[in-house]
Parts: C-alpha cells; sequence; structure tokens
C-alpha cells in the first residue's frame, strides 16, 4: 500500500496518509520505520512563543538524532533533509516535530548545548545519490562478510549502513569477544573507496535492527518500541514458576526475553505471602517437602520424602499453621487427611463453541413426515377429530381406543345449502 509521497525537484516532500506501512516506492515515510513515535500533539496548536527548533530525524532502522532547525525551513513528518554530518551531509527523514521533541529529547538526556544543525530540504540530486548508495548496501554486507570470514575473525557483520553522500560507511557486528580488525579495515577501506567505521553491538541491539515475529505471535517488543534493555536472569522465570528452558525462554536474538521483566513484580508481591518454597513440614507419617506452587490459587503442592509419587495441594494458611505447629514442637497430621477434594466445576459452553453439530436443528422432522404438521388448538374441531381418527389406526394392536369427548357433528361450520323453488304466484292456482 503506497501512502502517496511526493518528491519534486522544488525539494518538497509530503506524505497523503499516516499508513503504518509505509511508502514502497521510496521508504521515506516517517510512520515506516522502526520504534516510531505516536505524536499526540499533532492536532494540539501550542503558543507561538513556546515552539521549539528542533525535529527528531529518522535514518535507517532504528537510528535517529535531534538537529536544530536554524533556517526555519517549512518541515512536517515526512520531509527529506540534508543534515550536519562528519565528514560531509547525511540525508534523513523527519520523523517528529513540535512540542513533542522536547519530551523525548528530556527522556533521553539530549542537552540543546552544540546541536546539529540542518542544512536544507533535499534536492533531487541528494535524493538520487541517496537512493543509490542504499541499494549497494546488500551487496556490501555479503562482501564484508565474507572478508572477515577469510581472516578468521571471530565476528558476525550483522548491518551496513552509508551515509547520504556516500562519504562514510558503517559496519555493525556482534562479537563475543575483542576483535582486532585492523587488517580488516584495511581491506575494507581499499575495496569500497570510502570511509570505514566498525561499530560493535549487542545481541539485542541486532534483533531489534533485524526485526521479526516472537513466539507470541507479534513484532518483537525491541523493534517497536522497547529502547532501554534491562538484564535478565534465570531468577525471573524461577519466580514465576517457569521451567528452566532455553529453547523457550530464550529470544531471537539468543539471549532471555525481555519480556520475563514484565509481570516480574506483579509474581513478587505475590509470593510475599507464601512460605518459603525450601521448608519442609514434619507430619506424622515423615517430612512433606515443596514440590510446586500456584501463585494464583495460593496453593502448595507437598510431596514426602520417602514416597514421592503422590502430590498433595495445600492452601497457603494451611500451611502457615503447619510450620507454626512444627516450630512449638507439634507434628502435623497425614497430608491426605489435610488435602481437601474441591468439587469439580463444570463448565458450561453457553455459545456451543465445541459442538460441531451447533448449526443444525435438533428434533427436526425428517424424511416423508417432514412436510406434515401437528394439529393445533386453533384448526376447526372436525379436523382434529379427523386427525386423531388417523392416529388411532396408527396406534398397535391392544391399545384402548379415545372415546370422543361429545356427539357433535364432525364439522359444524359447513352448511348444506338446498336450492331454494321460486314463490308460487296466484296465477298459477
Amino acid at each position: 500500500m503506497s501512502c502517496g509521497c511526493k518528491t519534486s525537484g522544488d525539494s518538497s516532500h509530503s506524505c497523503g496518509t499516516k499508513s503504518a506501512n509505509g511508502c514502497d516506492s521510496v521508504d521515506t515515510c516517517g510512520n515506516s520505520y522502526k520504534l516510531s513515535v505516536f505524536d499526540w500533539l499533532s492536532d494540539i496548536h501550542s503558543p507561538a512563543q513556546s515552539q521549539t527548533d528542533f525535529v527528531e530525524v529518522r535514518f535507517k532502522n532504528d537510528r535517529k538524532c535531534f538537529y536544530k532547525n536554524v533556517h526555519q525551513l517549512p518541515l512536517h513528518i515526512g520531509s527529506i533533509v540534508t543534515v550536519e554530518s562528519s565528514p560531509g551531509h547525511d540525508i534523513g527523514v523527519v520523523s517528529l516535530s513540535g512540542e513533542l521533541v522536547k519530551i523525548q529529547m528530556k527522556k533521553k538526556h539530549v542537552t540543546e548545548e552544540h546541536p546539529l544543525k540542518i542544512y536544507r530540504l533535499a534536492n533531487q540530486k541528494d535524493i538520487e545519490v541517496w537512493q543509490e548508495v542504499r541499494a549497494k548496501e546488500e551487496s556490501v554486507k555479503i562482501q564484508a562478510r565474507k572478508i572477515a570470514y577469510a581472516l578468521n575473525l571471530e565476528m558476525k557483520i550483522t548491518d551496513v549502513e552509508f551515509q547520504g553522500d556516500g562519504g562514510k560507511v558503517t559496519f555493525y557486528y556482534t562479537a563475543d569477544n575483542r576483535v582486532d580488525f585492523r587488517q580488516l579495515i584495511k581491506e575494507y577501506a581499499s575495496l569500497f573507496r570510502t570511509k570505514i567505521d566498525m561499530k560493535q553491538i549487542g545481541f539485542r541491539q541486532e534483533a531489534a535492527k533485524v526485526g521479526g515475529i516472537g513466539s507470541c505471535g507479534r513484532e518483537l517488543c525491541c523493534s517497536t518500541w522497547l529502547t532501554d534493555f534491562r538484564s535478565v536472569n534465570t531468577n525471573a522465570a524461577r519466580y514465576q514458576q517457569l521451567s528452566i528452558n532455553p529453547q523457550k525462554l530464550a529470544g531471537q536474538c539468543g539471549k532471555l526475553k525481555c519480556c520475563l521483566n514484565y509481570e516480574l513484580d506483579s509474581y513478587l508481591d505475590a509470593l510475599n505471602d507464601f512460605p518459603s518454597s525450601n521448608a519442609t513440614i514434619d507430619t506424622e507419617k515423615g517430612k512433606a517437602f515443596c514440590i510446586k506452587i500456584d501463585v494464583f490459587k495460593k496453593r502448595m503442592w507437598f510431596a514426602y520424602v520417602d514416597h514421592s509419587m503422590s502430590w498433595y495441594d495445600l492452601d497457603v494458611q494451611e500451611v502457615k499453621k503447619l510450620l507454626a505447629a512444627n516450630k512449638k514442637g507439634e507434628k502435623a497430621p497425614p497430608l491426605e487427611d489435610l488435602k481437601v477434594n474441591d468439587a469439580p466445576v463444570k463448565s458450561v459452553d453457553l455459545i456451543q463453541e465445541n459442538n460441531m453439530d451447533r448449526f443444525e436443528r435438533k428434533g427436526r422432522n425428517s424424511g416423508k413426515n417432514q412436510g406434515k404438521r401437528k394439529p393445533s388448538n386453533n384448526q376447526p374441531k372436525g379436523e382434529r377429530k379427523n386427525a386423531e381418527a388417523g392416529a388411532e389406526r396408527k396406534k398397535p394392536a391392544g391399545a384402548v381406543p379415545k372415546q370422543p369427548a361429545t356427539n357433535k357433528p364432525a364439522n359444524q361450520n359447513t352448511k348444506k345449502f338446498k336450492k331454494k323453488s321460486p314463490p308460487k304466484r296466484d296465477n298459477d292456482a
């Protein structure tokens, strides 16, 4: 779906719609990049004295920076601009403007001192050079990987980004250890004939640049909204009673999923009411240890040390009473006597979601009896009597026939009309 972007010789770029798919032809729409910010202040007109000169400019993937509009250019979201870079200049797309830029700068701790500047709106020549170098990035990445593999360097070239004027190329790579790429830079400089810049990123940043779909079926959080990567350890999975399975707990980056921290605080608050999972209960049949915890139902499963195949679930408050009794020197009764058998709750399928015959009419006559109707009370008595007489003939032998209630004629509504003779006249007499 194209969003109707227009690029002309007057260095203007306008977007006709705010489609999330962005522009297929130019790939410069402000909403077509990762980590896009929704401008909820776009319809609010702020006072003139509080307007800011800073705009957010987005480049390839998730790279973006804040620039000052020193020449007071008429900029809006989607405008292609030529900005200051070192060396030369770069081409980017305005992704955010207005008062929301101040909030983003404060959130990312960006000061207004010594800002980068916007030179001009990009002309047609700037856009052609920019698109030309962007088209070479995939082939350059493949060649760069081959050279790194030939030099036996333990690194992975993740992404390649050319500057807008083609004066510099940045190679993003991941590595577990320090890499000596002095010889690699010489090979790159002699082959690509431009300035080389090497930037090491983490595995989570690599997944954010590449993007993808997570196990939940949605786009990766690091590619859509997550910007700060906090450390995740296996204790987060243990607190949430998850199995320590690396294949299920690892994300696209190979590290533990960031979403393990989302509900961790809620689990920690709920676990404050639980006794320690290492606690043991001294019963009359022996000691019992905790095997499993259900945070939502507030239950704990215990099993005997000698016979751990049978599990017994107890309420948290009951477990606290038993542990308090053990501290006083009293033994708890057997777990079999303490277990409460909850009555199974029968689920009622009101919408018949699991019924395969939910669209079929039940009790509908089929075959030759389908066209027949049952006699209703509104039918005449004669017709009802005829229907009852037919039903009497179908009864099996030995059945007592039903006697009619009255001896009224079969049809009271029907009248016999006799042909009346003409009246006699006096002349006829």
